[in-house]
């Protein structure tokens, strides 16, 4: 295992704030498409009115997909503030350089990522 410079701390900080704002861009960008359908019945058929429905849904989805990421970019960022950064939630193991430059906000090692989505009871 490579150990964590601060070079690689500066570098991840960087991209969780790169995509902190991205998807707060994201974000305020779509919270018009999840809004309430407000549909004229007299102009637009049954058909159209479920597909909008399905729409807003899907906006509704995708809006809290983003929230949820952009909560852990927060607390990685946090975390990089406190000196706790790249050390796992579950085990306190060092996460891996390399889960961390593919998703700089993993609040877990790869391992207990793995028992968590295969074993969610557990």
């Amino acid at each position: 295992m490579t150990a964590l410079t601060k070079a690689h701390i500066n570098k991840f900080k960087q991209q969780l704030l790169t995509l902190q704002q991205a998807l707060s861009t994201q974000y305020e960008s779509g919270k018009s498409a999840s809004d309430t359908v407000v549909l004229d019945q007299s102009k637009v058929g049954r058909l159209s009115r479920m597909d909008a429905l399905q729409q807003q849904n899907m906006a509704q989805s995708t809006l809290r997909n983003i929230e949820s990421r952009l909560r852990r970019v927060n607390r990685a960022l946090a975390k990089i503030a406190s000196g706790d950064f790249a050390y796992c939630d579950e085990c306190g193991a060092v996460i891996e350089i390399a889960r961390l430059e593919v998703q700089p906000e993993a609040p877990c090692c790869f391992a207990c990522q793995s028992k968590q989505e295969y074993h969610p009871q557990s």
